[in-house]
């Protein structure tokens, strides 16, 4: 009779990039205690995110990656090398190879063996190469500004050809979320790359770690109605993977935070059009005939999902440049405070009407549930709020006007209603982003390994 595989943990550390960096230390601690085959993912990409990296980028050819990476690592990188927890991340953002990079200074830093990092290539399709296959495919979405990103989701075959390959760290650019838990469990078990079921039940898994703190409770709260004990010291999830692919999700002992149906419920519903079919690039995922229970405290048990043939194509987000965008706030509290900001917001029109349409908020009256058209202002009978912070904003292909919004509403100073105050302006790049699919077949994925000691990463 064959050995029973152990079955495999996965640690999340992180959701998005900007999440808190004293998450890892707690999940890396259950996972040593736990004494079993162990990864720790950090998932800190996201759509702009990935854009923004590319501009930072240009402006230092060494940037690009995650900038919180020495934050995340310095308080786990030791534990994990000393017992033998890979990591798997996405904080490669616009430049992977500069993030491996960083993580063997860090170690050299912190007296650490230097570890056997890979890296994951072929999601960067913005090169010259591929323009051709992007004209194509977007068709008259296509922009005629200059292109900032093109990135294809690829999965996670790559990530399991390089923990197969004896990796340590395994640093990625855009891969899809849940792929980043499906390629440790792809090198951990062994499955067949058509083995749908167990890939869709794994994927599943990563689609539950890939929040970060969403599943054990963040995002979930609600006071009175879904309540969280503990929220500031929110346990990170942990995912035990069985050789079926099932898995069962839980979290680090006294930590804050929940897991239960509900919230394992709302997090696999999460940004699922079709649960009878949860596009990504390594399954067709089927939530249909999937089962949730709860099999102990903080214990939630996910089994029953099917999985079905991998799409033909892959997703590509390509951001542009998109101008500028300019916004300002400035106060205004005490008696007839919303007067005096609808008065602000009507000179700012009047000022800026030859520029381009303007986007206001009354934040504390109307501003979430405001639209980019600024009819509300019109239409709305002014109330009596006496704390209203006005917010304007505005999009111009061109820096210069958009920066008359920045002085007509500092000018609001002395120029505008009585008692304006607290004024906050800013000027930044504008990105626009359009999608597409192309086939599969036009994108090379791999990875290579980072010499220890060279610049450059080695086959």
């Amino acid at each position: 009779m064959a050995n029973k595989i152990p079955n495999l943990l996965i640690g999340c550390a992180a959701g998005f990039s900007g999440d808190r960096t004293d998450a890892a230390l707690p999940v890396v601690r259950e996972l040593i205690n736990r004494a079993q085959p162990s990864v720790l993912i950090f998932e800190t990409l996201a759509e702009r995110t990935l854009a923004l990296a590319q501009l930072a980028r240009r402006g230092d050819p060494q940037a690009g990656y995650e900038p919180l990476l020495d934050d995340l690592l310095r308080p786990v990188l030791g534990l994990c090398m000393e017992h033998g927890i890979r990591i798997v991340s996405n904080f490669g953002a616009a430049n992977p190879l500069g993030a491996a990079r960083r993580i063997r200074e860090l170690a050299r830093e912190m007296g650490i063996k230097s570890p056997r990092i890979a890296v994951v290539h072929g999601d960067d399709v913005s090169g010259l190469q591929h323009r051709d296959l992007l004209k194509k495919m977007l068709g008259a979405t296509m922009p005629c500004e200059p292109i900032a990103s093109a990135n294809a989701y690829i999965g996670a075959e790559p990530i399991a050809d390089a923990l197969r390959a004896g990796a340590d760290i395994v640093v990625c650019g855009r891969v899809a979320d849940p792929s980043l838990a499906l390629g440790p469990a792809l090198a951990h078990f062994g499955w067949r790359m058509d083995d749908w079921d167990r890939l869709a039940r794994a994927t599943m898994a990563g689609h539950l770690l890939e929040c970060g703190s969403q599943v054990s409770g963040g995002y979930f709260a609600d006071p009175g109605y879904k309540d969280v004990p503990g929220l500031a010291s929110l346990g990170y999830p942990i995912a035990e993977i069985e050789e079926s692919g099932d898995c069962t999700i839980t979290k680090p002992a006294g930590s804050g935070g929940r897991i239960d149906e509900r919230t394992v419920k709302e997090q696999l519903l999460y940004e699922l059009h079709d649960p009878a079919c949860y596009l990504t690039p390594d399954v067709v995922a089927d939530i249909t005939t999937a089962r949730v229970r709860q099999v102990g405290p903080d214990r939630v048990r996910l089994e029953g999902v099917s999985g079905h043939q991998r799409p033909p194509s892959l997703k590509v987000n390509a951001c542009f440049e998109a101008g500028w965008f300019a916004e300002g706030e400035i106060s205004y509290a005490g008696a007839r405070a919303e007067g005096r900001a609808r008065l602000a917001a009507q000179v700012l029109r009047e000022r800026l009407a030859d520029t381009a349409p303007l986007r206001i908020d009354l934040i504390g009256v109307t501003s979430v549930l405001g639209d980019d058209t600024s009819s509300w202002l019109d239409n709305q009978v002014p109330g009596e709020a006496r704390d209203v912070r006005l917010r304007v904003a505005m999009q111009h292909r061109e820096r210069s006007q958009a920066e008359r919004l920045v002085r007509e509403v500092t000018a609001l100073y002395c120029c505008g209603p009585a008692g304006g105050g607290g004024v906050r302006t800013g000027v930044r790049p504008r990105l626009g982003m359009v999608s597409c699919l192309v086939p599969r077949e036009a994108v090379s994925v791999g990875h290579t390994m980072l010499d220890p000691q060279s610049p450059q990463a080695v086959a």
